[in-house]
């Protein structure tokens, strides 16, 4: 976890966040919420998801859609990571690796 508070959160612009939409959509999630939310343990493996990665699925539990909302926000800023899009009960998160990016988004 240390390593992604390192690196800033990514700022995407929207024709980013639509090319990084279309590489997610096959995408399954890796990482899913349970009912005791947003805990150290899921934050740190998010960072490690997100390093081996870059880009991911968060599955939350269903529920109120501004808690769910919350809860992604918390979860990208906790990992420096952007919140890419957000689709019912799915997050899409993208950081890329420090050293060796694997996704080249355009510009």
């Amino acid at each position: 976890m240390a390593a992604a508070t390192r690196h800033a959160a990514v700022g995407l612009s929207e024709r980013q966040r639509r090319h990084l939409r279309g590489l997610a959509h096959p995408l399954k999630p890796v990482v899913r919420l349970g009912t005791a939310g947003l805990t150290e343990a899921v934050a740190r493996e998010t960072a490690h998801a997100l390093l081996r990665h870059e880009l991911i699925k968060v599955k939350a539990p269903g529920g109120d859609r501004e808690v769910r909302d919350a809860l992604f926000s918390a979860l990208a800023a906790r990992t420096a990571s952007a919140l890419v899009h957000r689709i019912g009960n799915v997050a899409v998160l993208y950081r890329p690796h420090p050293e060796l990016p694997r996704i080249l988004i355009p510009d």
